[in-house]
């Protein structure tokens, strides 16, 4: 029985496109093979494995995958700040950064931008935001957050999941304006955060190692910002001061190698995300575009 392929829409040359997955053949037997999965839950998951890895992409030698990956990915060399011959290690061109012309931030104080470039689901609200990897199968804020009081704020609020996948830019940016208190480390395993993965079993969202920080906007109202772990992710580094204003589409920190997911929480009533990003969700399929393009607009405050 042929794999099912992960399609989605392409938000800028709106195609619907099906996605060319990095290590396919390996994830697949993790997460879909009963002895893969029996692997996954000794090794793959823990720490140690991902620490491998992370010093691996840490190495001299690995400056030789660099070249490969961006042949075989298509990456556009033209969005660097560094030229692709200088990068040390794979690393270091993994949290590559971009020229800020190369994403513009959409403009108004009352639109929300993405946090990251990747592949985005919007649910307008979270509290029936069930089914879309595994049929009734869901988390809660509560869980996601670590915290009941702080997932108070936002009962009955929008949710975005923004997936990155390997080849993708790594640096995840503020959405709105705002005042960002300090982050939140939560402890866990790292799974992948893959459709592939996620349509076994949702919750590894929340068993994942995230980390956790609230964002105070004048015109959003209190804004939740969760970074997900995952297989192979070295570390989620922050880059923000805590307690200064940030502008919108600031940059907030940056994921080392693997793949990764970032979580924006809105409070109830407090953003309409864009039609598309509905309608494609809605029809449960992910809608690739870049940090810095709309999200949506502010309704009140």
């Amino acid at each position: 029985m042929p794999a099912e392929p992960i399609q989605y829409w392409h938000r800028a040359k709106k195609t619907i496109e099906t996605e060319k997955i990095h290590g396919e053949p390996w994830l697949r037997f993790v997460y879909e093979n009963p002895v893969g999965r029996f692997t996954l839950w000794l090794i793959v998951r823990r720490a140690l494995f991902t620490q491998y890895f992370a010093w691996r992409m840490n190495r001299r030698y690995s400056a030789n995958l660099v070249l490969p990956f961006i042949v075989e990915h298509d990456i556009d060399v033209d969005d660097f700040v560094k030229s692709a011959f200088v990068f040390k290690t794979f690393n270091e061109f993994f949290y590559r950064a971009l020229k800020p012309e190369r994403r513009p931030i959409a403009e108004g104080e009352r639109v929300a931008v993405l946090p990251a470039d990747g592949r985005h689901l919007v649910f307008p609200d979270v509290d029936i935001a069930d089914g879309f990897y595994v049929k009734g199968m869901k988390f809660t804020v509560a869980e996601l957050l670590d915290d009941p009081a702080l997932a108070g704020k936002f009962a009955g609020g929008s949710m975005l999941i923004s997936r990155l996948a390997p080849p993708d830019y790594h640096r995840f940016h503020f959405p709105v304006d705002g005042s960002p208190d300090e982050t939140k480390c939560i402890e866990g395993w790292l799974y992948s955060v893959h459709p592939i993965a996620l349509r076994r079993n949702l919750r590894y969202l929340i068993d994942n190692r995230r980390e956790v920080t609230l964002l105070k906007s004048p015109t959003f109202g209190e804004v939740a910002m969760v970074e997900i772990g995952a297989t192979c992710v070295g570390r989620i580094t922050q880059s923000f001061v805590p307690g200064r204003a940030v502008r919108k589409g600031e940059e907030k920190g940056m994921f080392s190698y693997g793949g990764s997911c970032v979580i924006t929480l809105f409070a109830r009533g407090r953003v309409q995300f864009d039609s598309d990003l509905i309608e494609h969700s809605q029809q449960q399929r992910e809608t690739y575009a870049k940090m810095g393009e709309r999200l949506g607009g502010a309704i009140s405050g």
